[in-house]
């Protein structure tokens, strides 16, 4: 397995488009590239009026004693207003990626969702005000073409301090975070420090909501890299900093692969334990990366069983939901681990039963288990009609042959 890059944004002093392209050019995004790249925004088209031309800038500053790089669009739009349609066709005629086409249109159209929500307006009648300027698409692009500059194949986001007081926008003063921003933070782990300054901005809200595929503390990886990317202002008592962590993940521990987890558990002593098997089906179909069930004693002396799955983040909800559906559970509990695995490997070997699927398990390029799959060994078996451990040893004979 290869490693895989990861990107591990720290939001102790907020988010926003400014701080995350600053945090990335710190880890070695070229300016340079950049400038040729966005050009691309400039490509005219029928469908919306043209951005005004724009220049980007970064510089290493200090925030609270620390350096960061502080990334600056300048243009000469003002109170410049575009729809999602407009919005939609600068960016389609732009001449990126389809992948970063793709990203960028996720990231917008969430914000004109926040915004028509926020607003209760429909979707296609929201304009955007300081959102739909040239700097808002030079810093989401800016970031998008950032990650894959660097190669960035996942992002991690931690907690999102939000701030507090009130920000000035087209609409008057608004509280923090404001009401688009709040809908754009909806998911994510936020927290205010009770500073008196708006930190998560809507654009930086946006490109987390949209990018980031794992949430909360720093994941186990083996750092390269960290870029820091400052805010505009200084603000009391904290550097108004960006840290974004690069590294890899897939070769810590000599080749084990680290993600979190979560157990998801419930004991039950009312059903029939024949039903079990069908219950253990369905999760396994939906997603579960293991199930067992474990004897237990409950109280008074009751034999029962804990019903034990392990989830994927993500597939926490569905796998609830089939576990109080299909058994007689009115409860249950989960919590977050990690666990590490090790690098593994599926192939066919050939041996005088037919072809038998042979897993290896590998650390530091060395094959630590190696075991034959039990259902091709199964159906060898009734084929030609001797016990199934002689076909397992036959394949694993063959296997260590190989």
């Amino acid at each position: 397995m290869e490693d895989m890059k990861i990107a591990y944004i720290q939001c102790a002093s907020g988010v926003s488009g400014d701080m995350l392209v600053g945090a990335a050019i710190d880890a070695g995004a070229s300016i340079e590239y950049l400038r040729e790249r966005l050009s691309g925004l400039l490509r005219p088209t029928d469908a919306a009026p043209p951005l005004e031309a724009f220049t980007i800038t970064s510089e290493p500053v200090f925030k609270g004693g620390f350096r960061a790089v502080k990334f600056d669009v300048k243009t000469s739009e003002s109170h410049v207003q575009r729809n999602w349609q407009e919005i939609k066709a600068i960016i389609e005629a732009a001449g990126f990626d389809d992948d970063i086409k793709a990203q960028g249109l996720t990231i917008f159209q969430s914000i004109f969702e926040a915004e028509a929500e926020a607003h209760g307006e429909p979707f296609e009648l929201i304009h955007l005000h300081e959102l739909g300027g040239a700097d808002c698409l030079v810093d989401v692009f800016g970031f998008l073409l950032s990650m894959s500059y660097l190669g960035i194949k996942k992002i991690v986001c931690s907690s999102i301090n939000v701030g507090g007081g009130s920000v000035i926008s087209a609409h008057g003063m608004l509280p923090v975070p404001a009401p688009a921003t709040a809908h754009l933070l909806k998911g994510l782990p936020v927290y205010s420090s009770g500073v008196n300054y708006e930190l998560a901005t809507p654009t930086g809200a946006a490109i987390m909501k949209a990018m980031a595929s794992e949430l909360g503390p720093l994941p186990e990886m083996a750092v390269d890299v960290i870029g820091t990317g400052a805010g505009g202002r200084d603000i009391a008592g904290a550097p108004n900093i960006l840290r974004m962590f690069i590294g890899r993940t897939a070769s810590i521990g000599g080749n084990a692969q680290a993600d979190d987890v979560f157990i998801v558990e419930t004991n039950i002593d009312d059903m029939s334990p024949e039903l079990y098997g069908y219950v253990m089906d369905k999760l396994f179909q939906a997603g579960a990366l293991d199930v067992y069930i474990t004897p237990i004693i409950m109280k008074k002396c009751r034999p029962a069983a804990m019903l034990t799955t392990i989830a994927a983040p993500g597939d926490i909800e569905p796998l609830t939901q089939i576990i109080l559906q299909e058994t007689s559970s009115i409860g249950l509990r989960y919590y977050s681990t990690r666990r590490k695995t090790l690098q593994r490997h599926i192939g066919k070997i050939s041996t005088k039963y037919g072809e038998i699927s042979i897993k290896t398990a590998v650390k530091d390029g060395k094959i630590l288990n190696i075991s034959a799959e039990y259902e091709d060994c199964r159906r060898a078996a009734e084929q030609f009609a001797v016990p199934i451990k002689t076909v397992i040893n036959e394949a694993l004979a063959r296997a260590n042959d190989s």
